[in-house]
């Protein structure tokens, strides 16, 4: 009998983003953010992604991989989807049980489900997908955490050249990056948000770099990016301010560039994800929660 669980290959990519269209009510995602998420992981881990197949057909699908984080082997679920017809049949099971061993072997301390540093689709299991949670419960995962996306309409008034100006007399300048501030700005977050790397790096990456930065006396002290992840879905961040300019509204204004940068693009709505300050956003965009989002995790060890 041939195994109906094979390893990922790159052809199937057409196939496997129209699978996971119809499998997921409240997502989509299209074939070139399905290689982002994909082959385009900084640790992409191909060993650990399977899909599961019925005669012909992709029935479900689950991707792994792992990242080391301050002295702990984290192993996550980044994609996943049982098709609505072949659900309680043991298929998610089935592709769990294949990545869980690749994350032993490797010696993972513990598993998540979603929320994957670097390069993620969603910050964790939106619990609309009630079929989802049952089974991460039943497999023996934990909820820890809760976190939200925010929604801002983008059709506002975002010019903060005013304020930038007087900010002249401090000696602080705001301006968009360009490449040759690339080093700049992964010297300045290499100590405290070393995990927002592969982002800034993404962020550079566009054809214009979609990063703006404050500098205080020519040293980058803040910075503020959008288009870094998801890319052309309207996602916004990081951002990061030193505390020599905490205090100076430098956050609003590098939030507004970014969404000025969305507006022009054509987009009519940006996404503020795996948000902690929500009143932060609140005030300064009139962002509104869109959707919730529940953090599971399982110890191996």
């Amino acid at each position: 009998m041939t195994n109906p669980i094979t390893q990922f290959q790159a052809t199937d990519i057409p196939e496997l983003a129209r699978f996971l269209n119809a499998s997921w009510e409240y997502d989509t995602i299209t074939e070139t953010l399905l290689e982002e998420k994909l082959q385009g992981d900084p640790y992409w881990l191909p060993e650990a992604t399977f899909v599961y197949r019925k005669g012909n057909r992709i029935v479900g699908f689950m991707q792994g991989v792992m990242r080391d984080i301050r002295g702990t082997r984290y192993a996550y679920i980044k994609l996943m989807a049982v098709t609505a017809e072949e659900r309680r049949q043991g298929i998610a099971t089935a592709l769990y049980d294949r990545i869980e061993k690749v994350f032993v072997d490797a010696a993972a301390d513990v598993v998540r489900i979603y929320d994957v540093p670097l390069n993620y689709f969603m910050p964790g299991i939106d619990p609309r997908y009630t079929p989802a949670l049952c089974w991460a419960m039943r497999k023996g995962f934990v909820r820890f955490s809760d976190t939200a996306n925010l929604l801002v309409d983008l059709n506002q008034d975002w010019n903060m050249s005013p304020r930038e100006l007087a900010l002249r007399d401090e000696n602080i300048e705001v301006r968009r990056a360009n490449p040759d501030d690339k080093q700049a700005v992964l010297d300045f977050i290499k100590d405290e948000w070393q995990l927002w790397s592969n982002e800034v790096e993404m962020a550079f990456a566009n054809a214009v770099p979609s990063i703006h930065i404050a500098l205080l006396k020519g040293e980058v002290k803040a910075f503020s990016a959008h288009n870094a992840n998801n890319k052309g879905t309207g996602w916004f961040g990081p951002m990061g301010t030193h505390p020599d300019l905490r205090g100076k509204g430098m956050g609003a204004i590098l939030l507004k560039r970014c969404l000025q940068d969305m507006k022009n693009m054509g987009l009519s709505h940006s996404v503020i994800p795996w948000v902690g300050p929500i009143d932060f956003y609140a005030w300064h965009a009139n962002a509104r929660v869109d959707r919730v989002f529940w953090r599971f995790e399982k110890k191996l060890k």
